[in-house]
């Protein structure tokens, strides 16, 4: 787990922030296995809300080419 507040995680967009917690690596096999759970949990853990976490997760599997996917 990372030790950054919401306060220094607010602002980044969301590939900066998976960067900044070190979730990546998770984030990415998450999506290439379309995990939409795993996807959820790895933005959950980078501080972004339910719902952030459910549309981007949304919006990503819809057109995962669209975001190098």
């Amino acid at each position: 787990m990372h030790n950054l507040t919401e306060y220094e995680l607010a602002g980044m967009t969301v590939n900066e922030r998976l960067y900044a917690c070190n979730l990546i690596d998770e984030w990415d096999k998450a999506v290439k296995n379309r995990d939409e759970e795993q996807m959820k949990k790895t933005l959950r853990k980078s501080l972004f809300s339910e719902e952030q976490s459910n549309e981007t997760t949304k919006s990503v599997l819809a057109n995962p080419s669209l975001y190098g996917y």
